[in-house]
């Protein structure tokens, strides 16, 4: 089994996720710290229209654009959820009165339509499915779930579900019995796949939790104007770790000690004797150029990527569909037959893919064109092995076999705006102009702003991050600039290497991490 590691870089004003397999970067997640509407968050939406040739209504959740909800995503539930809702809302000075003892009514019909259901101004709890993308609104369920690690909560309902890879019908048997046995009444539950071979005790306590949660946030409720978030799916953070946490988790490593806090107390809570592998990371170096990520993210999100031996992908995205080129390149044949050489760049091309599609989260369409094969066989071979590849991919997916023109058509499952990292830079001498600019003196201006912060702010202790080229040119020599700014300025200088910046880029840190914008103070001044 590969060796797993979860690398959190948080910054000011973005979360950063990279998940390692025995060092190899396979899944990458950011978020900005002020993101609003992810999946998961529960709103107190207002019905702004109905349109009943999609049978289906645009609700206002607060985003500029407005949200879409099908009238199959209502729930088969969602009159005794909307009767609910009315009476918590309706009454703000009584408790809200507990599902277990709230009546449940008839179920809606699947054949129904949207306007027999809602109508204009109907206030109505709706969850985030589907984040914003490009110019829609967010998708919405009227379906509440809450997600733990081994169950998923389903309020006005008395269904327990289980996930269809548990194979053994032994323990398919074990788990429905027993979270029958200790489920509330209104409530129903899914069990999740990690659940498998779990004892009562662990799977009791995270469906207290769950409840809880849900009573935390009809609370909220009643306090809430509409529209308006009761309450937030746990951070993006917690999230990955809830998701894909395993034994095989060796080590989380964290820049922050606030967020280092808050893993350490969910580890704890879902796995006690887990709980060491999450450690602090105080290095100078920026954390994802120490665990060599910023090379594998400059390396793997352009357009054309390389994978073996010369052979290379190029990778274009469209509004409607992603499509994906698998070539040869100068690749050499070492005296094999065509046939032979394509199936070897095939399978090789289609574990590349498999990573691409979970380290950019491309979904909806993706059309893949392999290196054509006449043999049967190995067509076969390459849609099995596809699939394999893609078996650790935890988003939705179908993957349909070769066509006759040697296309595969895959679909996966988008929630969120597909992860595009720029990675080409324009001249940093001439900024695409052309012609050379004064910042061939970049180093004078260094030296003028590390005179500027000792010398006017009074700030002893700093670290000056540039590009790896600019370090090792101010470090290049006896004596070293570096040196000589040290013995003119300040001792307390440190000079930091940062893969992430562009040559002409630089930022400076004090001693507690807090990032100092010189261009704002020197304007203030």
């Amino acid at each position: 089994m590969a060796a797993t590691e979860l690398i959190v870089d948080v910054q000011p004003k973005e979360i950063s996720i990279a998940l390692l397999d025995d060092k190899r970067l396979v899944e990458l997640q950011k978020e900005s710290r002020g993101v609003s509407f992810s999946v998961g968050d529960i709103y107190l939406g207002r019905v702004k229209k109905i349109m009943p040739g999609l049978n289906a209504a645009f609700i206002d959740v607060g985003y500029s654009k407005e949200a879409f909800l099908h009238y199959l995503d209502l729930g088969q539930q969602f009159n005794s959820t909307q009767k609910y809702i009315k009476q918590i809302i309706s009454d703000r000075r009584k408790a809200p009165v507990s599902v277990s003892k709230f009546k449940l009514l008839p179920d809606i019909s699947k054949e129904g339509t949207i306007d027999e259901a809602i109508k204009p101004g109907d206030e109505i709890l709706v969850q985030i499915t589907k984040e914003p993308i490009s110019t829609k609104g967010p998708r919405l369920t009227a379906e509440i779930t809450l997600a733990g690690r081994f169950l998923v909560l389903v309020p006005f309902s008395d269904k327990v579900s289980l996930s269809q890879k548990i194979k053994s019908q032994a323990e398919r048997t074990r788990l429905k019995q027993l979270i029958q046995s200790i489920k509330p009444k209104g409530f129903g539950v899914i069990v999740r796949t990690v659940a498998e071979d779990k004892k009562v005790a662990e799977l009791d306590n995270e469906l207290k939790t769950l409840v809880k949660c849900w009573e935390e946030a009809m609370l909220k409720l009643q306090r809430a104007k509409t529209p308006s978030l009761v309450t937030a799916e746990t951070s993006r953070t917690v999230g990955v770790i809830r998701d894909i946490f395993s034994p095989s988790f060796e080590n989380i490593f964290v820049n922050d000690r606030e967020t280092f806090s808050e893993i350490v107390n969910y580890v704890s809570l879902i796995a006690p004797e887990k709980k060491d592998i999450v450690k602090l990371y105080e290095g100078d170096l920026p954390i994802f150029d120490h665990f060599a990520i910023t090379k594998q993210i400059k390396s793997s999100f352009g357009k054309t990527v390389s994978f073996k031996n010369g052979a290379y992908l190029i990778i274009e995205h469209t509004e409607a569909m992603h499509v994906i080129d698998v070539n040869s390149g100068n690749r050499s044949k070492n005296g094999t037959g065509q046939e032979e050489n394509a199936i070897e760049v095939n399978l090789a091309a289609a574990k590349e893919i498999a990573r691409q599609l979970r380290l950019r989260d491309m979904g909806g369409i993706i059309v893949v064109d392999f290196i054509d094969m006449d043999n049967a066989d190995n067509r076969q071979k390459l849609y099995d092995f596809m699939r394999e590849a893609m078996a650790e991919d935890r988003a939705r997916h179908n993957i349909l076999p070769l066509s006759k023109f040697g296309l595969m058509q895959i679909t996966r499952h988008r929630v969120r705006p597909v992860l595009d990292i720029a990675v080409a830079e324009d001249c940093p001498v001439c900024y695409g102009k052309g012609k050379i600019s004064p910042s061939i003196l970049f180093t004078d201006k260094l030296e003028d702003k590390i005179a500027y912060l000792v010398k006017k702010l009074r700030v002893k202790k700093f670290s000056l991050h540039v590009h790896p080229y600019v370090a090792a040119f101010i470090n290049s020599g006896s004596p070293s600039l570096k040196w000589r700014w040290k013995m003119k300025y300040s001792l307390g200088f440190k000079l930091i290497p940062n893969q992430s910046l562009a040559l002409l880029e630089y930022r400076i840190f004090d001693d507690k991490r807090n990032e100092i914008d010189l261009k704002e103070e020197i304007e203030v001044k």
